[in-house]
């Protein structure tokens, strides 16, 4: 392939690349002003929605005044209504079981909950009430009262309006009892509940969701009195109906259980208490699902006309994305870690060079990785990365590490007895299972001295809860070793036994040695000391396995049971040091932070 050839197939790639994009932006921008149109629409038509049913139901509420006032001029004409408040003395339980015939026959459905009808004497006193539990209060007879009043003052033949009976919101109409015409003998009070059968009714017929809510300066407090929306969606309701907002004729968004609502509040003036609010509500999701079919419809096509692009753009360019695809597979095995291909591409261009140029780093990773390999198996995991990360300088940092020195006992008594072979397989079998624990608690092994451990919690890695770590790390060494000796002594070989020895201390962390030699390792006063607790243990007067510094205890979140062994000179510190021996077993321990 010749140079200008290449250069024309690679301007032909980005041309094509092009327009795809520009097809792509012209298809999105026309879906985007669809979808956006189609959300102006819907919210403009449920707005109007809200406010049809705000007239709906204001309506409602008229035809139930008119049907209630209706009603109680019937009642009004009743001989024997006349003939029971004429008595003397006055007979209520008759009186109020002929007021509930009335109101069972007065419901406006099966459903709905029949009217409350009220007898009040001629100076507004409550001669009876059509519901034999309900005891009408003040607070529930002043509405009534002052209905009559109103009535009476105006010479109205009825009179109505909203108010609270029981803590439930009702329609109230009050009409005169003439016995007879014009002589006023008493008032009927009759009060239908505006509840959740008729936010149902209203709701069946607008698609609406209505929810009734108290004045948040009621004396009850803020309260739904009924709704059609869940019961948690109703209390977002009325969390976003703050105090002292006022209501309007304007419609907003409310997101209830991450579902968009257009909200529309209305007020409802009471009798002498603040307004109530009925809020109209519909689901911008459930309106808008008619569109999102048309949107559908719009992406589908879309996507296959880019579908149509794309497939042409990539027959043309097709002489570059073979090569280009082989390049990721190679990738792909190279994350892997397999090194042991390599990519191949006839080609003198840029994609060939390219080839050559990958070969060569997956020979330079595959060398990385060996040099790595046998690093990390000479030393730990973290060293080995330690080391291969710095720049290989001597010196060290300052820090606080949590060192164990572990050491088994008799050990060199042991192997007199076994050939070196057995010995060693015996050896490495002790510190593979040793060394495994460690690292499970993220501890790092620093070094093995003959058959002793010197492991580190908090470098070359600052590590959380490191007291915690090593600690845990003792104990589960401890456990692991009771195994180890069982299947010892199972296969016929002595047991074996070891001493540990841990103390938390501020150190030196960093490259020791010469300069063709160096070690990751820790030095300092603290390291010596952890040294010194493991060669305690062999003392049989402190009978334990397990020896801990006070810094150790004092450095830990939450200090595990530990028995003191009083203060011990050790060699090299002036001070005596408060020891501490800890169970091999352990109690149980809080987990440590990871």
């Amino acid at each position: 392939m010749t140079l200008g050839s290449f250069q024309f197939r690679r301007f032909s790639t980005r041309l094509i690349c092009l327009l795809i994009g520009l097809l792509a932006g012209v298809l999105v921008t026309v879906y985007l002003l669809v979808t956006r149109a189609n959300e102006q629409n819907a919210f403009q038509h449920i707005n109007q929605n809200l406010k049809v049913g705000a007239q709906i139901f204001r309506q409602n509420l008229s035809e139930r005044i008119n049907y209630l006032s209706g009603s109680a001029k019937v009642m009004s004409n009743d001989f024997q209504i006349r003939k029971l408040i004429m008595q003397d003395p006055l007979d209520r339980e008759t009186l109020r079981s002929t007021l509930n015939s009335y109101a069972e026959r007065l419901r406006f459905s099966q459903r709905a909950s029949p009217p409350v009808i009220s007898l009040f004497s001629a100076d507004r006193d409550l001669l009876a009430v059509s519901v034999r539990d309900m005891k009408l209060g003040e607070e529930n007879v002043g509405p009534f009262q002052n209905l009559i009043r109103h009535a009476a003052e105006a010479d109205m033949e009825q009179a109505s309006g909203y108010s609270y009976l029981g803590g439930r919101l009702h329609v109230l109409v009050v009409v005169p009892l003439y016995a007879p015409y014009p002589n006023v003998a008493g008032w009927f009070g009759l009060a239908y509940p505006i509840d959740q059968a008729l936010a149902e009714a209203i709701k069946n017929t607008t698609l609406l969701e209505l929810t009734f809510a108290s004045s948040p300066h009621d004396e009850l407090g803020h309260r739904v009195l009924s709704t059609t929306l869940p019961t948690a969606m109703a209390q977002e309701v009325l969390q976003a109906k703050l105090p002292g907002k006022s209501t309007s004729h304007d419609s907003e968004m409310l997101v209830l259980s991450g579902e968009p609502y257009v909200t529309l509040f209305e007020s409802l003036d009471l009798l002498g208490e603040e307004p109530a609010t009925i809020v109209l509500q519909r689901s911008l999701t459930a309106e808008l699902a008619p569109a999102r079919d048309l949107e559908n419809i719009v992406l589908l096509i879309s996507l296959a006309a880019l579908a149509v692009a794309a497939g042409a753009a990539l027959w043309i360019a097709r002489g570059v994305s073979q090569p280009l695809q082989q390049l990721a597979e190679h990738t792909a095995h190279v994350a892997t870690g397999d090194y042991t291909q390599r990519l191949t591409l006839d080609r003198g261009d840029e994609l060939g060079q390219l080839a050559t140029a990958f070969n060569h780093m997956t020979a330079g990773l595959a060398e990385r990785d060996k040099v790595r390999d046998l690093l990390g198996k000479v030393v730990s995991p973290e060293i080995a990365a330690q080391l291969l990360h710095s720049d290989l300088k001597l010196g060290g940092e300052e820090r606080e590490v949590t060192i164990l020195f572990c050491d088994l006992r008799d050990f060199t008594s042991f192997s007199e007895k076994l050939p070196p072979t057995e010995v060693l397989a015996l050896l490495n079998r002790y510190l593979d299972r040793m060394s495994t624990i460690i690292e499970q608690h993220g501890g790092v092994i620093d070094k093995y001295i003959g058959d002793a451990i010197m492991a580190l919690f908090g470098a070359p890695v600052a590590a959380p809860a490191a007291p915690e770590r090593a600690i845990a790390a003792a104990r589960d060494m401890a456990r692991a070793l009771d195994l180890l000796n069982r299947e010892l002594v199972a296969e016929g070989k002595p047991a074996l036994a070891f001493g540990i020895g841990i103390n938390t201390a501020r150190v030196v962390a960093g490259n020791m040695g010469s300069k063709t030699r160096l070690n990751y390792t820790v030095i300092g006063d603290g390291v010596n000391l952890a040294s010194r607790l493991e060669g305690l243990t062999k003392d049989p007067a402190y009978a334990t396995p397990i020896i801990v510094s006070e810094a150790t205890l004092a450095a830990m979140k939450v200090r595990p049971p530990a028995r003191e062994l009083g203060e011990v000179k050790v060699k090299g510190k002036a001070q005596p040091v408060k020891i501490f021996a800890l169970s091999a077993k352990g109690e149980s321990m809080p987990p440590y932070a990871s």
